[in-house]
């Protein structure tokens, strides 16, 4: 169990392992030129940058300077390498269709971000400009356990509009919201409609908190409760990540996923409402966990399947397995999954679901009844690994840079084949959170569950809803948030091995 589980969170199996062709460089680079230690460093990284993507990316084909050739002229390849600096030169080998690929300078921070652990002070919040188009407000749309913000009384639906007193704007939000200060005071406000009643201005009122930020780490268990009606008993599940181990708590959140569907069976749930509204995705591995908890009866049967590019492809031709995820009916440490055998789902979404929780629905529905409900979602099928730049098979890691980077390898489909939601998956009912009253999460009343507690009580037929009027504000979707939208590749054999 520990060795599968140590792999999932220390992303060892995701690595680009590889021989030590640094000191080859280093020799090419002696023999035609004297160049500085940082230029050599610059170097050694877009080397590490170029191969990596040149066997695992997804779109390495249609990419000209990740061709094999590329590498054929010593001078030339050398002058490519000492181009540009790590991060544009990653991005400069990007697809025009990636959306979601990154690098990362130091690989703790990634996977701590990976891993649901973060310096916070546990306000996840959303963000808006105002009718102007310039100023930014935000408001509250959950509030993390055990965090500085939970203990100083924030609450959801909040809103704020400046910190330290600096009022937020599109040229200081980043700095003030996301730099380097531990704390900071959050100004609040109240909404202000425009006249048309359809934009939302903000003007400050005297309420504020002074907040502190830690090492934060989620519990992806965020509610868990059975709602009892007149026919049945309704499981409801909030669930804000897909995490496994974390290795820092030595805590399996696995197990606690199956304890809490254990619960469930014990008191006779036969209906369960599972709120995926922010969560970005995560781990494959969990994603199948949770995805056989749900059902338990097609152990066996194909979950998910992934497209790679043409050399990992030709590489595990001779191993389909390898290409695919089967239903499970076991934890790793061969713990009995309680799944709960249903043949209907309810989901509830806004545009912030992604990546994993996009898969939980398209690959639930070749063999159950999923019902969407809420906004259409982020449109993230495509998963991604991290790729350190490994020296040798051992794991060792290169010791003269912590880059990493987090690019798109595969694309995601269920059983029957279908991948194609870059648009997002459509809700069945489509309903979307409205900000002047978000309600309590896990609250019978709140609007989402109550509309999913209305089908399963009242046997509604789910057909889409008119549109509820919407707000005019532009929504900011921060490299934060865009980097939580991920499918996390954990559960594949062969990605921790050599690649050549």
């Amino acid at each position: 169990m520990k060795a599968k589980y140590y792999i999932i969170i220390s992303l060892v199996l995701i690595g680009c392992k590889k021989d030590p062709i640094d000191n080859d460089i280093v020799d090419k680079i002696d023999n035609t030129q004297t160049i500085s230690p940082a230029e050599e460093l610059k170097i050694e990284i877009n080397d590490f940058i170029w191969e990596g993507l040149n066997y695992w990316y997804y779109w390495q084909e249609s990419v000209p300077d990740l061709s094999d050739s590329k590498t054929s002229n010593t001078t030339d390849y050398l002058n490519f390498l000492s181009s540009k600096e790590p991060e544009p030169f990653f991005n400069s080998l990007l697809d025009a269709d990636d959306r979601f690929s990154w690098i990362q300078d130091d690989y703790e921070e990634l996977e701590n971000l990976l891993s649901g652990i973060e310096l916070s002070n546990g306000i996840e919040f959303g963000l808006f400009l105002e009718c102007n188009g310039q100023d930014v407000f935000g408001y509250v749309k959950y509030v993390q356990k055990n965090s500085d913000a939970e203990s100083k009384g924030v609450q959801r639906g909040m809103f704020f509009n400046s910190i330290d007193g600096n009022r937020l704007n599109r040229n200081n939000y980043r700095d003030l919201l996301y730099g380097d200060n531990v704390s900071y005071i959050l100004n609040l406000s109240d909404i202000q409609y425009d006249d048309a009643g359809d934009c939302i201005n903000m003007t400050s009122n005297d309420t504020s908190f002074d907040l502190v930020k830690s090492e934060l780490i989620q519990n992806p268990i965020y509610i868990s409760k059975i709602f009892e009606l007149d026919n049945s008993k309704v499981g409801y599940l909030m669930y804000n990540q897909f995490i496994g181990f974390v290795e820092s708590e030595n805590k399996d959140y696995n197990e606690e996923l199956n304890q809490v569907f254990g619960d469930f069976k014990s008191n006779g749930v036969d209906n369960l409402i599972l709120d995926l509204r922010y969560n970005p995705g995560g781990s494959t591995y969990t994603q199948l966990i949770l995805a056989s908890l749900i059902t338990g009866q097609f152990t066996g049967e194909i979950y998910s399947q992934r497209v790679f590019n043409s050399k990992v492809t030709e590489r595990y031709k001779d191993d389909p397995e390898s290409f695919r995820a089967r239903f499970l009916y076991t934890l790793d440490s061969g713990e009995r999954l309680n799944s709960l055998g249903l043949n209907k789902l309810y989901v509830l979404t806004t545009s912030s679901t992604a990546s994993s929780s996009e898969g939980i629905i398209n690959n639930l529905a070749p063999y159950i009844e999923v019902i969407h409900i809420g906004d259409y979602t982020v449109g993230k099928n495509q998963g991604s690994i991290t790729i350190k730049d490994y020296i040798n098979n051992d794991g060792d890691v290169n010791p003269n840079h912590k880059y990493a980077m987090q690019p798109i390898v595969t694309k995601s489909a269920n059983a029957a084949g279908f991948a194609d939601f870059d648009d997002g998956l459509v809700p069945d009912l489509l309903l979307k959170e409205s900000l002047s009253n978000l309600g309590i999460l896990g609250d019978e009343n709140e609007k989402l569950l109550q509309s999913a507690l209305n089908q399963i009580s009242n046997n509604f037929s789910v057909s889409n809803a008119p549109p509820e009027s919407e707000i005019k504000n532009i929504e900011l979707i921060t490299v934060r948030e865009k980097k939580k939208q991920i499918l996390i590749v954990d559960d594949i054999p062969f990605l921790n091995q050599k690649k050549y």
